[in-house]
Formats: C-alpha cells, sequence, structure tokens
C-alpha cells in the first residue's frame, strides 16, 4: 500500500504551491522519512522538508427516518512537502 494516498487541492494549498509546498493526505502511521521517499520516487523530485499534522475526525449527527443517529468522521494525517527551489509537482498530470 503506497504511502500517499492522494494530493489536497484547496485555494489555499494552490497559494502554497508557488512556494514549492504541496500538500497530501497519507496513511496515519506513515512517517517523515516514509513520506520523503514516497515524494521523491513519485514525482522525481528533491524534498527538502516534511511537516504532518493529524486531523482527529469530527462527531457528526442526521436524522433518518425520524431517528437521530450519531457518528464520527474518521481521523486523517495531513503532510505539506517543501521541494527544492526551482523544482514544481505536476499534480494535474495523474487526474
Amino acid at each position: 500500500m503506497s504511502v500517499l494516498k492522494r494530493p489536497i487541492i484547496t485555494e489555499k494549498m494552490t497559494d502554497l504551491n508557488k512556494q514549492g509546498k504541496y500538500a497530501f493526505e497519507v496513511e496515519l502511521k506513515a512517517n517523515k522519512l516514509e513520506i520523503r521517499k514516497a515524494v521523491e520516487k513519485m514525482y522525481g523530485v528533491n524534498v527538502e522538508t516534511v511537516h504532518t499534522m493529524r486531523t482527529l475526525g469530527k462527531k457528526r449527527s442526521k436524522n433518518i427516518n425520524g431517528r437521530i443517529v450519531t457518528g464520527r468522521t474518521s481521523t486523517t494525517k495531513k503532510a505539506i512537502v517543501t521541494v527544492a527551489e526551482g523544482e514544481v509537482i505536476d499534480i494535474y498530470a495523474d487526474l
């Protein structure tokens, strides 16, 4: 199974692309070294830094057939990867 799940494409992340930073959703148990190797192998760039963060799942509730059903969204892990100056990751090539 791959360490990288998908790239995160939002307005905020698109602005960070100009600074050479790219965001990915990664496996919960992946560490910074594994993320660095996966990005370098998949996109052929040199990675300078990797910053990770975990976002805890939120409680959600909804009405189904007159009953309230509660649940929880899943916990995810994100990685913001900074590549070497002058290098670019073409995220849209994989779509």
